[in-house]
């Protein structure tokens, strides 16, 4: 945790370039998250995420196999906001607790196209997106096309950005979201 402590600023506190962005949140999720309004104190990083996530979230990938990319990447850089904040949205969308819980845990899915999604969102990550043919091929064998294999890496980007912007901002889980830490 860094010296310097990020303040969690509101749409009235926010630099003018950020409030938009606050409000819009605040309004589409019923409160505004912490690490948001963290991440406010950079008008442009905060700007970044939201285009980045919601690029990401009118990619072709269906839904799960999207929050598969954001579940593997948030375990993966230990970061509870958006293991919360995602774990609600699947239980939003009454996910299988199975599927939610191996995500939690970074264990194999029992899906095998979103263990293809999984499995091939790490090794992006872990080679630093020079993956080997197989990776490749075992996400198009599962029906995944080339270009939701560059959507993966549009997630990885977007949740990147988000999880170690947390990290380094300190954002707590919310009260909203404490039943999904």
């Amino acid at each position: 945790m860094p010296g310097t402590a990020f303040p969690g600023l509101t749409p009235q506190s926010a630099p003018a370039a950020s409030r938009r962005i606050l409000e819009a949140t605040q309004q589409r999720l019923g409160f505004l998250p912490s690490a948001m309004a963290r991440l406010a104190v950079s008008p442009h990083t905060l700007e970044a995420f939201t285009r980045m996530s919601a690029a990401f979230e009118a990619a072709t990938l269906d839904v799960l196999a999207r929050e598969t990319v954001i579940l593997t990447v948030a375990t993966r850089n230990r970061c509870h906001v958006c293991v919360a904040m995602h774990t609600r949205k699947l239980r939003a969308l009454d996910a299988d607790e199975e599927l939610i819980e191996a995500l939690r845990e970074a264990r194999p899915l029992h899906d095998e196209r979103l263990e293809a999604v999984r499995v091939f969102t790490m090794e992006v990550l872990d080679r630093a997106g020079e993956v080997d043919t197989g990776s490749l091929d075992a996400l198009v064998v599962h029906g995944y096309t080339l270009e939701q294999a560059l959507e993966v890496v549009l997630g990885i980007g977007a949740y990147t950005l988000s999880t170690l912007a947390n990290r380094l901002t300190g954002a707590p889980v919310d009260a909203e979201l404490e039943p999904y830490a």
